[in-house]
Parts: structure tokens; sequence; C-alpha cells
């Protein structure tokens, strides 16, 4: 008889501390956009990404809206959003109806977003432009963010986004620069990364530029405060720092290292204000988009 072939264990999963539960969303305004949301079929990064601040965005009035589809051509190993092809396909329709979803929302504060489409020549500056455009007219009051991909490091496509006149131009470097390859998609790069905002800045000066570190992968805090020196370097205005959790427990899916405490991330908000940035959010449930309205009205006051 066979001995028996041994399966090493499963690594064990790390216990949520109290500071990292989330309350359930509820709220007449979440249900209410909720219910709108699915109505005019929009993609919301809120839901596709799982983020566990979906109550209290949604409750004051703001909203990441995910345009080019749902299915990114990369495959970013901290990310929850599918990966496959899209074969190009692209709704032109699609600004013009982002526009009026926003503009029945009445929402105060917008992030528009995207997945990743290397399968477009323009990576799908022209539909990013278009949409702020759009929203723009429809919608004058309402502010517009943006999160963008790397466009591949083409100066034409930021060009485009950055010339829609967004309040604010997003592009997030995700994790330290010795974890790049490891978290990130082959086609993504750190240098690229800050290329990309250093690109928005010097195309729109007085524009607002932000980005966004994960924490929790196995990063030392020594080499965070280098990424956000870097990321000052190439004139970033606005920095979000928040916990990884990792969305699933495939494979492709980086896991979770460690969760990092409350006092860190306040060391993290303090250290990144000393070095400049115009706002800092840090702290565990902070996602790229969360508390954008907080950071407009910050820089509005100055």
């Amino acid at each position: 008889m066979r001995d028996p072939i041994l399966q090493p264990p499963a690594p064990a999963r790390l216990r949520h501390p109290d500071w990292i539960r989330v309350r359930a969303p509820i709220g007449e305004k979440y249900t209410h956009l909720k219910g709108l949301v699915r109505g005019l079929q929009l993609h919301t990064v809120c839901e596709s990404a799982l983020c566990p601040n979906i109550g209290e965005c949604w409750g004051a009035g703001t909203a990441t809206i995910m345009i080019l589809g749902d299915v990114c051509t990369r495959a970013c190993r901290f990310c929850a959003v599918t990966t496959g092809d899209p074969r190009g396909v692209v709704d032109a329709d699609e600004p013009a109806r982002v526009a009026q979803a926003i503009a029945e929302l009445q929402l105060n504060y917008v992030v528009v977003t995207s997945v990743d489409r290397d399968d477009l020549p323009d990576g799908g500056a022209a539909i990013f432009a278009e949409t702020i455009r759009q929203i723009k007219t429809q919608s004058p009051r309402t502010r517009v963010e943006v999160l963008t991909g790397d466009f591949r490091g083409d100066r034409a496509g930021i060009g485009q986004v950055v010339q829609a006149q967004p309040d604010v131009f997003g592009h997030n470097i995700e994790t330290v620069q010795r974890l790049t390859r490891e978290v990130r998609d082959r086609r993504a790069s750190y240098a690229q990364s800050l290329a990309v905002l250093q690109m928005a800045k010097a195309l729109a000066p007085t524009g607002r530029t932000k980005s966004s570190i994960l924490v929790g992968m196995g990063e030392t805090s020594a080499e965070v405060i280098v990424t956000m020196r870097d990321l000052r370097a190439a004139h970033v205005d606005l920095l979000a720092i928040g916990q990884y959790l990792q969305p699933t427990r495939h494979k492709r899916n980086v896991p979770l290292v460690e969760y990092v405490t409350p006092e860190q991330f306040a060391a993290y908000r303090e250290a990144g204000l000393n070095l400049g940035f115009k706002y800092v959010a840090a702290g565990p449930l902070v996602r790229s988009s969360y508390k954008a309205w907080e950071a407009a009205l910050a820089l509005t006051a100055e």
C-alpha cells in the first residue's frame, strides 16, 4: 500500500482585527442610489471591486463609475475585477448615457474610472475624455475626478483626458517599487506610473493629480515613505493609503501579509502632509476614491 501524498496545509487566513470590520451599508440615500444604479445599468467599482466604503460614499452622494465595460485586459494580483479580452468592443454612446445617469443620480462628486483596455489603440482615452465633457455639460455642478490606467505611457492618450479638464486626474501606483512586479500586471511598472502622473501635471500645471498605495502586502514602512517621496517628486497633490484586503482565495490574488494598525496609518498621513501633499487620506478602509469629495473641498478652501 502506497503512503498517502501529503498536501501542504493552506496558509491560515489572518483574522480581521476590530478596526477592519465594515458595517453593512444602510440609509435612505444609499438605497435610493442603489436602485437607480441598477435601473440605469451602470457599472460601479464600488460594487465590482467589493469596496468596503460603498455605504458611506453612496450615502454622501458620490460614486465611482466604471466605463469601457467590466472586463480588464490586465491581471493585477490585488484586484477582484474580471480579466479577459474585450476584443475591441466599445460603446460609443456610453459617455452620453453615463452623463445622463449622473444627472439623474444628482451626484455631488463622481469618480470615473475604467478597466484597462490594452485592446484599444488609445487605451480608451477618447471615451474617457468624452465622458468628462458630457458630464460637465449635463451636470455642471458635479465635480469630476478620473482614475485612469497608464495608457501604456502614451502622452497623447493622457493628453486627451487632461484636455477634457477633470477636476482631479488620478492614477494609482498601487504598491512600492520592490513589489510592483509581483503585485501588478507585467505591462504596468512603477516608473511608468510615475511618468503618467508627471505628464498629467506637465500638461495641466494648475490641475490636481492623485495616487494611491495599498499596504499590507509585505512592504516595509520605509518603502512606503520612499514611494510617497517619489510621488511628491512627480508633483502629485493628493494621496490615499489603504489596507489591502485579499479579494479571493484564488492563487491569482497576492496573499495578505499583515493588517496595518491605525497608528501606522496615522503616521503615514502625518509623513505625507510633511512631504507636501495637499491632502492625505490614510486608514484601514481607505480606497483611492474614498472621501474624494472631502479632498476636493479641502482644495477649494485653500
